[in-house]
C-alpha cells in the first residue's frame, strides 16, 4: 500500500475481524503464518492465477483486479462469473466449513462496489465458497453492507493517517489469530493489572 488514501480490500476483512490485526498488518507491516493462514493460502492457489474459461455460456474470470476510484479501494476478486443475461457474480474463496462471517461478507461487498463502478452495472448478490464443505453461501449485497464497506475504509484510513495502533481485543478471536504472539493481547489488554504493577513497583498508593 503506497498511500493511506488507497485501501486494499483485504484490509476491510482484517478490520472487521479485529482492528488491531488490521493495524499490525497494514500499519506496522507485521505478519505471521499459522495453520489457518496456511489453509487459506492453499485454497487461494485455486484462483490465484489470472485467467478465464467459459462453462455453459458463463465466462469465469479468476484473480480479477478490481478497484474503485470513488472510494479509493483496490484489490482482487478470486472469481467473477459473467452470465449471458448480464449478471455479474463475484465469488470469494475461504477455507473452512460453510458458515456466515461478517468479515468475509464485507470483502465480497467491497468487490461488488468495485465491479459496479468498473462495469456500470448492479451487483446485487455474490457468494462465499467454503472449501472444506465445497459449498457456496450466497450473500445479498445490501445497502447496509455497502455502507459498512465505506465506513470501514474510512476508519482504516484514519488509523493509517494517525499512525496509531488499535488496542487488543483479548477475546475468542485471538485463539485463531496468527499474530497473537506479536499482538500479546493478554498482556496489553489488562490495563488494570498493568497499573497495579506500576503502583507496586514504585510503592505508590492507589
Amino acid at each position: 500500500m503506497n498511500t493511506p488514501d488507497v485501501i486494499p480490500l483485504s484490509a476491510l476483512q482484517h478490520w472487521i475481524y479485529c482492528p488491531r490485526q488490521c493495524g499490525l498488518i497494514h500499519l506496522e507491516q507485521a505478519f505471521e503464518d499459522n495453520l489457518h493462514t496456511a489453509r487459506g493460502q492453499v485454497v487461494h492457489q485455486l484462483v490465484d492465477t489470472p485467467g478465464y474459461e467459459i462453462k455453459s455460456g458463463v465466462r469465469i474470470e479468476r484473480a480479477l483486479p478490481v478497484w474503485s476510484d470513488r472510494y479509493n479501494l483496490i484489490g482482487k476478486a478470486d472469481l467473477v462469473e459473467f452470465h449471458p443475461n448480464g449478471r455479474v457474480y463475484p465469488v470469494e474463496f475461504k477455507h473452512g466449513p460453510k458458515r456466515q462471517k461478517l468479515h468475509d461478507d464485507i470483502q465480497l461487498a467491497a468487490q461488488a462496489i468495485c465491479l459496479e463502478e468498473m462495469l456500470g452495472c448492479l451487483v446485487s448478490t455474490g457468494a462465499i465458497f467454503h472449501a472444506s464443505s465445497h459449498r457456496r453461501r450466497e450473500v445479498s449485497i445490501t445497502p447496509e453492507l455497502k455502507q459498512m464497506v465505506i465506513d470501514t475504509a474510512d476508519a482504516i484510513r484514519e488509523m493509517l493517517t494517525m499512525g496509531r495502533l488499535p488496542p487488543p481485543v483479548n477475546d475468542a478471536r485471538c485463539k485463531e489469530c496468527s499474530l497473537r504472539d506479536i499482538c500479546q493481547p493478554e498482556a496489553l489488554a489488562d490495563r488494570a493489572r498493568q497499573r497495579q504493577q506500576l503502583l507496586n513497583l514504585f510503592n505508590l498508593e492507589t
